[in-house]
């Protein structure tokens, strides 16, 4: 898999800019501010459908416009795909033309794993930086996970509501379990694709972080939750209804999963050295990869957003060597050069992109 092309227009500090990209390896250099991660964010956006940075979208907008676009053409190993996205007072997305109805009709046309510097946070942030990485994963493989995932928090909205309206208004409390039983249901969907998809990182994350430290750490990942059964969380929410009822929100839940990470059977959020935490995002990224490239059958897109500025050039090389194969679009501020590696060079200035090497 592969992005041909990118075209944005009025697309944060982007007036009208169309890019070529190569299939192996694209690095943007230029000083801060000057709209390489804007790059990254399109492609993050036609991938996903939301930003990484923001969640309004008209921020994304050029403070100058009224509305945005943003273009991919992309091809895969059994088709050619293109992607618009018009940005105005609603998001309107085109899959080969065809507005879509629901964005999860979006998800898995671009598979992409992403580094950015924000990463350290699903390790040293809360629980939800680790369950929107694992959101994240998943949707792109599962669309059905999404859709789900939106009906839950619908559902979850919906009792909440209904929580105050019983101690506000002193509303029927046997009415609670319609919405009980709807949150059951779709917490059950969501705890098997988690708990399939955390099994997946353990298989795969174990021998990437032995071989990244040189067989000096282990790793071990444990999944946190309350609801991996039906009858679990029925139980739950019953034995907290009253709490619910006096807080006005729905304390237990699938939305209040976690996992946590050990290194060497100590918790890396305490015990982890800043070092330790640099090794484990990039084992838990590379995990990410090889587990979207078994599920689709190819390649995704790597996403190096400003990543690399603590690597020195042997660890770039090393890094680069274990994802042949994969287009890699690179954001740095210095101008780097890889030996023995395809690649093209743009620099960026003033949300203007020029190659500046093949």
């Amino acid at each position: 898999m592969w992005i041909k092309k990118i075209k944005i227009n009025n697309f944060r500090n982007y007036k009208n800019e169309e890019i070529n990209l190569g299939k192996n390896i694209n690095i943007f250099y230029g000083d801060n501010a000057q709209g390489k991660t804007n790059i990254i964010e399109a492609i993050f956006l036609s991938s996903i459908g939301k930003s990484f940075r923001t969640k309004k979208d008209k921020e994304m907008i050029n403070i100058e416009e009224k509305s945005a676009q943003v273009e991919i053409e992309y091809e895969k190993i059994d088709r050619d795909g293109k992607i618009k996205i018009n940005l105005e007072n609603k998001k309107d997305v085109f899959l080969n033309g065809i507005k879509i109805k629901k964005l999860s009709e979006l998800l898995g046309n671009i598979n992409i794993v992403i580094f950015n510097p924000d990463d350290i946070n699903i390790l040293k942030g809360g629980p939800q930086n680790r369950r929107r990485f694992l959101d994240i994963m998943i949707s792109q493989l599962k669309p059905n996970y999404m859709y789900n995932l939106n009906l839950y928090l619908k559902t979850l909205e919906q009792r909440n509501n209904y929580l105050r309206q019983i101690r506000e208004n002193q509303k029927d409390e046997k009415l609670l379990e319609i919405w009980d039983e709807e949150l059951i249901k779709y917490a059950d969907i969501i705890y098997n694709y988690r708990n399939e998809y955390i099994n997946k990182i353990k298989e795969k994350i174990k021998k990437i972080h032995s071989e990244i430290t040189n067989n000096k750490e282990e790793i071990e990942i444990e999944y946190i939750t309350e609801c991996n059964t039906k009858e679990n969380y029925r139980k739950l929410l019953k034995e907290r209804k009253k709490l619910d009822i006096i807080k006005g929100y729905t304390t237990k839940g699938i939305h209040r999963d976690d996992f946590m990470i050990y290194i060497n059977k100590k918790k890396l959020d305490i015990y982890g050295s800043q070092g330790q935490h640099r090794t484990t995002i990039l084992s838990l990224k590379l995990s990410e990869l090889n587990i979207v490239k078994e599920e689709i059958g190819e390649e995704p897109i790597l996403l190096l957003d400003d990543f690399m500025s603590e690597l020195d050039k042997k660890r770039i090389k090393n890094f680069l060597d274990k994802i042949e194969n994969t287009q890699v679009i690179i954001t740095c501020t210095d101008k780097i050069d890889i030996e023995n590696k395809k690649i093209l060079i743009y620099n960026v200035k003033d949300g203007k992109v020029n190659i500046s090497k093949t």
